[in-house]
C-alpha cells in the first residue's frame, strides 16, 4: 500500500496535468480532438476525476490572467499566473478600490477595533468591515459598506439611529444590535433593547427583540425575527467563533473574513453538510482541520486557494 508522501506525490502529478490539460482547452488552440482525449484522461478513475475538478475550479478563479499562460507549465506557474487577476479583488478587499475607499473607518484581515461615535455610541467592527458615519442634529445616520459590526446606542428620543447596509435600514433608540452582511443577505441580530428592520419600504418594517434575529436580501421585504442565541451570533466580539449544525458553506464564507486566501467548495451537495464547534479567530485554519477530520470531504491546501471536495 501506498504510503502517505506517495499519495500526495500522486495527486500533485495529477493536478499538475490536469491544469496543463485546461490551459491547453482555454488556449483557443484546441481542437475537438484535444477535447475527446481530456475526456478520456478525466475518466481514467476517480483521482483522475478530481483532479480535473481541482483545475476547472482553479481556472475558474483564476479567471481571465489564465489565458496569458500557456501549455507544459507547471500548477506554481499556472497559479503564480492568477496574481495579477486577484490583484483586482485583494485591492478592493483593501480599501484602495471599492466602497472601503470612502469609508471613515475600516479594518483589515486581522483587525477588530471599537469606534467612539459623536454622540457616546459605539461601534465595534469586525474585520474585514467598513463604517461611514453623518450626524447631524435631526439624525444619526451610518452607512456599514461591507463587514460587520456590533451598535451599542446612545439613548436620544430626538435623533433616530440609523445603520443602512445593502439597501436595507435598521433603526433604533437606545438598544445594542448586531449588523452582519454575508454574501447572500443581511443578518441583524438584537443583543439588547428593540430594533425596526425595514428593506426599502417602511410598510415592510419588522420589530426585532433581545435574542432575535432578522435577515433581508436585495429586493425581498425582511423575514420575520427568529429566536437566537445572540451571544453566540456574535462570539466574534469575545475572539470566538461558534457553529451549532451551520451549513458548510455558511461556515466557508465566514472564515474566509478571518483568513488569506479564498476557499472553494466542489459541489453544491457538501454545502449543506452540518458544522459543530467552538473556534478561537486567532486560528480560522483549525475550523478546516475539524472539517477534514468530520466530515466526508477531502481539503486541499494550495497557493492563495483551497479547496473542499
Amino acid at each position: 500500500m501506498a504510503n502517505e508522501a506517495e499519495r500526495r506525490h500522486v495527486n500533485i502529478r495529477l493536478s499538475d496535468e490536469a491544469l496543463e490539460w485546461i490551459v491547453r482547452l482555454n488556449s483557443g488552440r484546441a481542437d475537438e480532438g484535444d477535447r475527446q482525449d481530456f475526456a478520456a484522461w478525466r475518466s481514467r478513475d476517480v483521482e483522475h476525476e478530481l483532479a480535473a475538478q481541482e483545475a476547472e475550479t482553479l481556472w475558474h478563479n483564476l479567471g481571465a490572467a489564465g489565458t496569458k499562460v500557456r501549455k507544459g507549465v507547471s500548477r506554481r506557474a499556472v497559479l503564480g499566473a492568477g496574481i495579477a487577476a486577484m490583484s483586482g479583488a485583494a485591492l478592493y478587499g483593501s480599501g484602495i478600490l471599492g466602497p472601503r475607499l470612502f469609508a471613515e473607518h475600516v479594518t483589515g484581515v486581522a483587525e477588530r477595533r471599537s469606534i467612539d461615535l459623536p454622540d457616546g455610541s459605539t461601534a465595534f467592527l469586525n474585520v474585514g468591515s467598513a463604517l461611514s458615519v453623518d450626524f447631524s442634529d435631526a439624525s444619526r445616520a451610518l452607512r456599514l459598506h461591507q463587514g460587520q459590526a456590533t451598535f451599542t446606542v446612545a439613548h436620544d428620543v430626538v435623533r433616530p439611529f440609523v445603520v443602512e447596509a445593502e439597501g436595507g435600514r435598521t433603526r433604533a433608540i437606545g438598544t445594542v444590535f448586531d449588523v452582519d452582511i454575508r454574501p447572500r443577505e443581511v443578518a441583524v441580530t438584537v443583543l439588547e433593547g428593540t430594533v425596526g428592520v425595514t428593506n426599502g419600504k417602511a410598510a415592510d418594517a419588522v420589530v426585532a427583540k433581545l435574542n432575535h434575529r432578522v435577515t433581508y436580501s436585495a429586493g425581498m421585504p425582511p423575514s420575520d425575527a427568529e429566536p437566537v442565541d445572540a451571544a453566540s451570533e456574535t462570539a466574534w466580539r469575545r475572539g470566538k467563533l461558534i457553529f451549532n449544525g451551520r451549513q458548510l458553506g455558511d461556515v466557508v464564507a465566514e472564515i474566509e473574513r478571518y483568513r488569506r486566501g479564498s476557499i472553494v467548495i466542489v459541489g453544491n451537495g457538501l454545502r449543506a453538510l452540518p458544522v459543530t464547534g467552538v473556534f478561537d479567530l486567532a486560528e480560522p485554519d483549525t475550523v478546516l482541520d475539524v472539517v477534514a477530520e468530520t466530515l466526508p470531504v477531502q481539503v486541499t491546501h494550495l497557493p492563495f486557494v483551497t479547496i473542499i471536495r
